[in-house]
């Protein structure tokens, strides 16, 4: 309910946003932005690409915050504990949802006390392995962790983290019983499965496509429902031997509850600006990140539906962090 009350208000303050911004004189000092995760990984890089944009478009600075701890629920409960005044505002990914049936208590309600600015991208993970792990395909991969029950490990960026979701839907729909080794970014994770330290990655495109040329990382699917055109040739895990597998991880960008509607729509309004101003939609893609842009009112419906999506998987596997 009150998150209905919240997008109604968004929708009626739409119209006058530039006009009471303008009077209030916002933005008059720097913006903070929460990312809840290590430098370096997806959510991570994201901010900081649109943070530019946005820094120029509103004349104030825009601070990257890394808070990383607990799959992201510190850096969440400080978006939610800030004052709500238009100069803190946060952006998460897949365990802002998943943290809420993951863990017994998290320090916030994603439905309840926050406002959804933009559902700014979407982003296919990639499954990788180490080049020790002898698997050419994905149908190889599988055949290998049939014959090897619980000794194959894949790293994550966390419990509940985009990799960890990604990696458990493929355990569910496989058959197969691949091993979570948790750590704590998208970044370190590569590092470990590049390092040899786990086999197995289910990393995002943008983090992990470098590494490719290489050699330290083999690609054998990418999880959503297409290919990704930072990588053509390498197909979808559906596509590779696991059918109806699909996964994509999301980026929205959200405010603590409170936060001035004119404020919400004129942060809404600049993202959208940025992320479809023209070539960048390229530009991102050639990144692995699928551009959307919504509006509050479209985040505010898919962060309901991913309520309902994610409580079913993480029961279905039994996913649990403490």
């Amino acid at each position: 309910m009150r998150t209905t009350l919240a997008v109604l208000s968004f929708a009626a303050a739409v119209s006058t946003a530039g006009p009471a911004v303008a009077q209030s004189g916002y933005p008059a000092k720097p913006i903070r932005w929460i990312v809840p995760f290590p430098p370096g990984g997806s959510v991570d890089t994201l901010a900081r690409t649109v943070g530019v944009g946005l820094a120029k478009n509103l004349g104030q600075q825009i601070v990257i915050d890394n808070r990383s701890g607990a799959s992201g629920s510190i850096g969440m409960e400080v978006v939610a504990r800030a004052v709500p005044d238009g100069y803190t505002v946060g952006s998460n990914t897949l365990p802002f949802v998943a943290n809420t049936f993951l863990y017994s208590r998290v320090p916030y309600d994603v439905l309840v006390d926050f406002v959804p600015v933009s559902l700014m991208a979407n982003t296919a993970n990639v499954l990788a392995v180490h080049p020790s792990v002898p698997a050419r395909s994905v149908r190889d991969l599988l055949q290998l962790a049939k014959s090897r029950p619980g000794t194959l490990n894949y790293g994550t960026a966390g419990v509940g983290s985009n990799p960890h979701v990604a990696g458990e839907l493929f355990n569910y729909l496989g058959k197969v019983n691949l091993t979570a080794v948790h750590f704590k970014g998208g970044a370190p994770a590569v590092v470990a499965a590049m390092a040899g330290e786990v086999g197995i990655a289910f990393s995002s495109v943008l983090e992990t496509s470098a590494h490719f040329a290489t050699g330290r990382l083999r690609p054998l699917g990418v999880t959503g429902a297409k290919r990704s055109p930072r990588l053509p040739d390498v197909p979808t895990i559906a596509e590779a031997g696991l059918p109806g597998y699909e996964f994509d991880a999301w980026h929205v960008l959200i405010a603590p509850k409170g936060t001035p509607p004119a404020v919400v729509a004129l942060l809404s309004e600049n993202v959208k600006k940025i992320l479809l101003a023209p070539g960048e939609p390229k530009r991102f893609a050639d990144r692995g990140l699928d551009v959307i842009a919504s509006s509050s009112e479209e985040c505010a419906t898919h962060l309901r539906n991913e309520v309902v999506k994610l409580g079913r998987v993480v029961k279905e596997r039994g996913m649990r962090a403490d």
